[in-house]
Formats: C-alpha cells, sequence, structure tokens
C-alpha cells in the first residue's frame, strides 16, 4: 500500500530580501518547504531566487516597525499554519562609543533589532502550530558574558536586548509548547558583516537550517549558533 507523501513544512522568514534572511529562505525552499518570505518595498534578491525555487517561495511586503503592515500581514497569512516563524531583523549604525550615539540613532536601532523583532512574534504566533518553532537572529555580540573587546557598543547592546526580551517572551509563554530559538550565524560577509567577514552565508546558513530542523519539536528557550552549540549568555 502507497501511502501519501506528508505536506511540506511552511516557513515564514521576516527580512529577506538579501543577506542571512535571503539565503536561509533560499535553503529553507531548496530542502522543500513552503517558504512565505518578506521584504520592504526593495524586494532585493527574492525576485530570483522566487523564479528558480519551483513553486516554493513567495514574497509579501513588510516593514517590521510598521503596526498597521505587520497587522495586515496577519490577516493575509490567516489560515495558513506555519512550522517555522524565523525573524532576521538588524541594522547597524556604526562603531562609536555609546556616549558619541545621537538619541535618535539609539532609538532606531533599539526599535529595528530588540522592539519590532518582539512585535513580530507577538503578532503572528498564533499561527504556529503546537510543536512548531519560533527563532530569532541574534549574535554572539549579545552576549555579556563574551563581550570582551571593544568596539560596536550600540549594536552590541541592541542584540544583548533582544535577548533578554527573548527570555522574557519565553517566560510568559513557557506552556505553548513551540521550541524558541536564539541563533548566532556567525560573522558573515553581508552588508551588516563587510567584505571583510570570514564565513560565507551560501556556507553557514545550512548549517543554521540544519540546527532549526534539529532542534524542532523541542520545547523552551536556546541560544545557539550555527552549530547548535550553546552560546554563552
Amino acid at each position: 500500500m502507497t501511502h501519501p507523501a506528508p505536506p511540506p513544512r511552511r516557513a515564514l522568514v521576516v527580512g529577506a530580501s538579501r543577506g542571512l534572511g535571503l539565503v536561509l529562505a533560499e535553503e529553507l525552499a531548496r530542502r522543500g518547504w513552503q517558504v512565505v518570505a518578506t521584504a520592504r518595498a526593495d524586494r532585493g534578491g527574492l525576485p530570483a531566487a522566487v523564479r528558480a525555487a519551483g513553486g516554493r517561495l513567495a514574497v509579501e511586503t513588510l516593514e517590521v516597525t510598521d503596526a498597521a503592515a505587520l497587522a495586515a500581514l496577519r490577516g493575509r497569512l490567516a489560515g495558513r499554519p506555519l512550522d517555522l516563524l524565523f525573524v532576521n531583523a538588524a541594522i547597524d549604525r556604526g562603531d562609536r562609543p555609546i556616549d558619541e550615539v545621537p538619541t535618535e540613532v539609539f532609538t532606531e536601532v533599539m526599535t529595528v533589532n530588540a522592539l519590532a523583532p518582539l512585535r513580530v512574534l507577538a503578532a503572528l504566533r498564533g499561527l504556529v502550530v503546537p510543536g512548531g518553532t519560533v527563532a530569532v537572529m541574534s549574535s554572539e555580540q549579545g552576549s555579556v558574558s563574551l563581550n570582551t573587546e571593544g568596539g560596536y557598543e550600540l549594536y552590541k547592546a541592541s542584540k544583548a536586548a533582544l535577548n533578554q526580551l527573548m527570555r522574557s517572551y519565553a517566560t510568559r509563554h513557557a506552556d505553548d509548547g513551540h521550541t524558541k530559538l536564539l541563533i548566532d550565524p556567525g560573522h558573515n560577509r553581508t552588508r551588516l558583516g563587510g567584505p571583510d567577514a570570514p564565513l560565507d552565508p551560501r556556507r553557514s546558513v545550512p548549517a543554521v537550517v540544519d540546527v532549526l530542523e534539529a532542534q524542532a519539536g523541542t520545547p523552551g528557550l536556546r541560544f545557539l549558533d550555527r552549530r547548535g552549540a550553546p552560546v554563552p549568555w
């Protein structure tokens, strides 16, 4: 007796127009996932990725700091359950001591890097199936205990704030059964990471997807690197 193939797993990748988010969406689609990827008005490399994905990748427009746009996306996705909700949103505004950072720049970076991802999770977590995964792209630069070298104080603070807020989120939703992950992908050659970074996203992101797939179905919060090893808080 031939059994029907199981339905494809479904993922939403928020912030996927370029860099790590784009490669993540492409890799999931390559593995057979049905993927919805979001981008701002500039869709970057997503149109080409859609053409190459054979119907496994679709695109939605979203500005993560726009509450109305987020609510509209939630409405459009209603009835489309997710096995994975992955939020990849971060900006950097240069390497200055924190006392030299203008207030408006501090507010912008904290809003995009720490507040917006949690607002996305709050708005969309109801789409994630029981036993599904909610994940956020973090960084070892958000580790307080590993902060032993100078530089990029605002970016580090924003990622530390993200990690702390994710811990609060996990405490508040401890009984929902979702796998909750903060992922450190390493220092990659992207617009954010710079051209001299040691890692190629085409090599590091498949390892990240390995971690996502291996951790699926394990409730609770973990802060892991691309190899699946714990990152110190």
